[in-house]
């Protein structure tokens, strides 16, 4: 089973929403992360909650190098599959890379660094669901 196996059942009714565009970015963002072995990927939906983004993916990676590895060819396919150019925060050290590829918003770290900003807590509101973990 892939990341995209896991958040949407492939059928007829869920091919009218790949349509739209931001869904499609979503899908590259989780299929190249679960590429990459990204590890413990969560999506939060933030359509109608927030509007920075219709969505924010956490992930993380086992080392400085991976992260950087993971950040960097993330951008490149979204750069080759929808022409969109992506804004990076974070390469040199890769502690913690933000990825600006606007209808998404994605968060690459170390697990201590993941562990101690907390970002899934952060953006829990409420009486919201919790974040979907993808995989891990």
């Amino acid at each position: 089973m892939t990341a995209t196996d896991s958040i949407r059942p492939r059928d007829d009714a869920s091919a009218a929403t790949d349509a739209d565009p931001s869904d499609k970015l979503h899908q590259l963002v989780l299929k190249s992360l679960d590429d990459d072995q990204a590890i413990e990927t969560v999506s939060i939906p933030l359509a109608g909650k927030s509007s920075i983004a219709d969505y924010m993916v956490i992930t993380s990676g086992r080392s400085t190098r991976q992260v950087a590895s993971m950040a960097a060819k993330l951008a490149d396919r979204i750069k080759s599959e929808t022409g969109r150019a992506v804004r990076i925060e974070g390469l040199p050290t890769a502690d913690w890379v933000l990825i600006d590829a606007g209808d998404i918003i994605v968060h690459l770290f170390r697990p201590e660094v993941r562990s101690f900003y907390n970002l899934e807590r952060m953006w829990n509101f409420g009486d919201a669901p919790a974040p979907v973990a993808i995989q891990g």
